[in-house]
């Protein structure tokens, strides 16, 4: 099962990261990064770490300026394609089809094969602007996935919440995942 991560230089480093990690531990996934430049400072900024730390969790890493990347084509075949952080400029040229870096063309072929792509859009708050992109993606096919974390399993830490947001991401791309917490009916107290 190959799926792409893109990270942009959204804050919220610590999605994609996460997303990487998790990945890395269930069998049979095959993660393809794609590591904005902005992305990279904003993870140095946020976590203190180069994006060779994100490289070393992935599979297979694209240079976002690769156009001409296996990513590009629909003819290589994906489970799917999540974008973590997303910012609302790379959310804004995947919906308008400016497919002008490696992430926004993987994103586009993705949607027009018709195979899940997943957005955790990094914004708050959102102005209609926003609200009528994230539509409009929603009505090419894209799932629209903010990193907005439940609190019915008592979260602790920061981290409890971030692996919320992430299991849930793995959740929409049909991928099993054995370590995430679900609701039982009760409360976790």
């Amino acid at each position: 099962m190959q799926v792409i991560v893109g990270v942009t230089g959204a804050s919220g480093s610590v999605l994609g990261y996460r997303l990487l990690e998790k990945l890395k531990r269930i069998e049979n996934v095959e993660t393809h990064l794609v590591l904005t430049r902005s992305a990279e400072r904003t993870a140095w900024l946020e976590m203190g770490l180069r994006a060779q730390a994100f490289r070393e969790l992935a599979d297979h890493c694209h240079p976002v300026e690769e156009i001409g990347a296996t990513l590009a084509s629909g003819s290589f075949l994906t489970h799917g394609m999540v974008v973590a952080p997303c910012s609302v400029h790379s959310m804004s040229a995947i919906a308008h089809g400016i497919t002008d870096n490696l992430l926004t063309r993987a994103a586009d072929v993705v949607l027009k094969e018709r195979r899940r792509l997943i957005l955790m859009v990094r914004e708050m708050p959102f102005h209609l602007g926003h609200l009528r992109t994230m539509t409009a993606l929603a009505e090419m096919g894209a799932v629209i996935a903010p990193p907005i974390p439940g609190f019915y399993n008592n979260p602790q830490t920061a981290m409890d919440l971030v692996d919320h947001c992430v299991d849930r991401v793995i959740d929409l791309l049909g991928i099993p995942n054995a370590e995430a917490k679900r609701w039982d009916g009760s409360s976790s107290r």
